[in-house]
Protein backbone atom coordinates (compact mmCIF):
# COMPACT_ATOMS: atom_id res chain seq x y z
CA UNK A 1 0.00 0.00 0.00
CA UNK A 2 2.81 2.51 0.89
CA UNK A 3 4.20 2.18 -2.84
CA UNK A 4 1.27 2.89 -4.23
CA UNK A 5 0.28 5.60 -2.00
CA UNK A 6 4.09 7.00 -2.57
CA UNK A 7 3.73 7.08 -6.42
CA UNK A 8 0.21 8.19 -6.48
CA UNK A 9 1.55 11.51 -4.52
CA UNK A 10 4.32 12.16 -7.20
CA UNK A 11 2.57 13.64 -9.95
CA UNK A 12 -1.13 15.32 -10.29
CA UNK A 13 -2.62 12.42 -12.76
CA UNK A 14 -1.29 8.92 -11.54
CA UNK A 15 -2.67 5.48 -13.65
CA UNK A 16 -1.50 2.03 -12.33
CA UNK A 17 -2.29 -0.41 -15.89
CA UNK A 18 -1.27 -3.21 -17.07
CA UNK A 19 0.01 -3.11 -21.00
CA UNK A 20 -2.17 -5.97 -21.82
CA UNK A 21 -5.89 -4.37 -20.45
CA UNK A 22 -7.81 -2.34 -23.01
CA UNK A 23 -9.66 -0.30 -20.81
CA UNK A 24 -6.32 1.15 -19.42
CA UNK A 25 -5.53 1.73 -22.67
CA UNK A 26 -9.01 4.04 -23.53
CA UNK A 27 -8.57 5.51 -19.72
CA UNK A 28 -5.02 6.84 -20.79
CA UNK A 29 -5.99 8.04 -24.05
CA UNK A 30 -8.84 10.07 -22.09
CA UNK A 31 -6.25 12.05 -20.03
CA UNK A 32 -4.15 12.64 -23.24
CA UNK A 33 -6.70 14.37 -25.12
CA UNK A 34 -7.62 16.01 -22.10
CA UNK A 35 -4.48 17.56 -21.99
CA UNK A 36 -3.27 15.67 -19.09
CA UNK A 37 0.39 13.78 -19.14
CA UNK A 38 -0.37 11.29 -16.56
CA UNK A 39 2.25 8.96 -14.73
CA UNK A 40 1.61 6.23 -16.01
CA UNK A 41 2.54 2.76 -13.65
CA UNK A 42 2.69 -0.58 -15.51
CA UNK A 43 1.60 -3.04 -13.29
CA UNK A 44 2.69 -6.18 -15.20
CA UNK A 45 6.57 -4.36 -15.77
CA UNK A 46 7.22 -3.53 -12.29
CA UNK A 47 8.71 -6.31 -9.92
CA UNK A 48 6.28 -5.03 -7.18
CA UNK A 49 3.26 -5.18 -9.48
CA UNK A 50 1.76 -8.05 -7.62
CA UNK A 51 2.03 -6.13 -4.43
CA UNK A 52 0.86 -3.02 -5.61
CA UNK A 53 -1.90 -5.13 -7.87
CA UNK A 54 -3.34 -6.68 -4.25
CA UNK A 55 -2.95 -3.08 -2.38
CA UNK A 56 -5.25 -1.31 -5.17
CA UNK A 57 -7.69 -4.16 -4.96
CA UNK A 58 -7.45 -3.16 -0.88
CA UNK A 59 -8.65 0.43 -1.78
CA UNK A 60 -11.63 -1.07 -3.54
CA UNK A 61 -10.78 -0.87 -7.13
CA UNK A 62 -12.09 -4.38 -8.71
CA UNK A 63 -10.60 -5.42 -11.25
CA UNK A 64 -7.38 -3.59 -10.01
CA UNK A 65 -6.82 -2.00 -13.08
CA UNK A 66 -7.14 1.08 -14.32
CA UNK A 67 -6.81 2.56 -10.88
CA UNK A 68 -7.07 6.35 -10.93
CA UNK A 69 -5.60 8.80 -8.92
CA UNK A 70 -5.60 13.02 -9.12
CA UNK A 71 -3.77 15.14 -7.23
CA UNK A 72 -2.93 11.91 -4.53
CA UNK A 73 -6.38 10.61 -3.99
CA UNK A 74 -7.94 7.97 -5.62
CA UNK A 75 -10.40 8.39 -8.03
CA UNK A 76 -11.75 4.70 -8.84
CA UNK A 77 -11.29 2.42 -11.74
CA UNK A 78 -12.30 3.20 -15.22
CA UNK A 79 -16.18 3.41 -14.84
CA UNK A 80 -15.53 6.10 -11.70
CA UNK A 81 -13.80 7.97 -14.51
CA UNK A 82 -15.61 7.45 -17.13
CA UNK A 83 -18.73 8.69 -14.69
CA UNK A 84 -16.78 12.06 -14.01
CA UNK A 85 -16.26 12.34 -17.57
CA UNK A 86 -19.49 12.12 -18.47
CA UNK A 87 -21.16 14.24 -15.85
CA UNK A 88 -18.33 16.72 -16.72
CA UNK A 89 -16.53 17.19 -13.17
CA UNK A 90 -12.90 15.08 -14.85
CA UNK A 91 -11.42 17.96 -16.31
CA UNK A 92 -12.33 19.98 -13.30
CA UNK A 93 -10.52 17.90 -11.20
CA UNK A 94 -7.57 17.53 -13.47
CA UNK A 95 -7.60 21.58 -13.42
CA UNK A 96 -8.00 21.58 -9.84
CA UNK A 97 -4.83 19.13 -9.49
CA UNK A 98 -2.93 21.36 -11.72
CA UNK A 99 -2.60 18.16 -14.33
CA UNK A 100 -3.77 20.17 -17.20
CA UNK A 101 -3.95 24.29 -17.48
CA UNK A 102 -6.45 26.75 -18.36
Amino acid sequence: MDRVRELASKKAAVIFTKSSCCMCHSIKVLFQDLGASPAVHELDHDSRGKEMEWALKGLGCNPSVPAVFIGGEFVGSAKDVISLHVDGSLKQRLINAKAIWF
